[in-house]
């Protein structure tokens, strides 16, 4: 932190799973780029597309002090837009040893799995994960009003922490 200045120098990494040809499923890749269009660029944040290509990303994530997850959660008996923000302690207990995977559906839990174990001592011990519950994953480009409202609002949410970065 600098002296008197209230702003924090902690490099952060921001992930956005999902798939926005899925309907609902793309509220991480939105919040991305919506991020993305609102900061611009920034030497202490980095901001990531997981959609598209997680396995380049992993790697770039070596020197980062954090890492914020943004994805879609499905099945949560909660109404669709409801945001939730993981404890560590949940978080911690996604990370598996060795996840299996497919090249285009890796999710936030297997990504944070496969960071911890190519990242090794670099791996950073801040992580947050945000979700946002949705029901529509069928083909459609865009979301649905309820899970856009929610990705506004975590994209309202980031902005005001991400701004505390120099």
């Amino acid at each position: 932190m600098n002296a008197g200045s209230g702003v924090v120098t902690k490099k952060t990494a921001v992930l956005g799973f999902g798939n926005p040809v899925r309907a609902d499923d793309g509220v991480g890749i939105y919040v991305v780029e919506q991020l993305n269009n609102q900061l611009g660029p920034s030497e202490h944040i980095s901001i990531f597309d997981m959609g598209t290509s997680a396995f380049e990303v992993l790697f770039k994530l070596k020197g980062h002090d954090r890492i914020i997850l943004v994805d879609a959660a499905i099945n949560t008996n909660e109404p669709v837009g409801t945001l939730f923000q993981l404890p560590a302690s949940e978080v911690e207990a996604q990370i598996e040893d060795d996840p299996l995977v497919f090249l285009h559906s890796l999710k936030w839990n297997q990504a944070l799995s496969y960071a911890k174990k190519m990242l090794g001592r670099d791996y950073p011990e801040d992580i947050q994960v945000y979700l946002v519950a949705i029901e529509n994953t069928r083909f459609n480009v865009g979301m649905g009003a309820d899970a856009r409202n929610a990705a506004d609002k975590l994209v309202s949410i980031l902005l005001k922490e991400l701004k505390t970065i120099e």
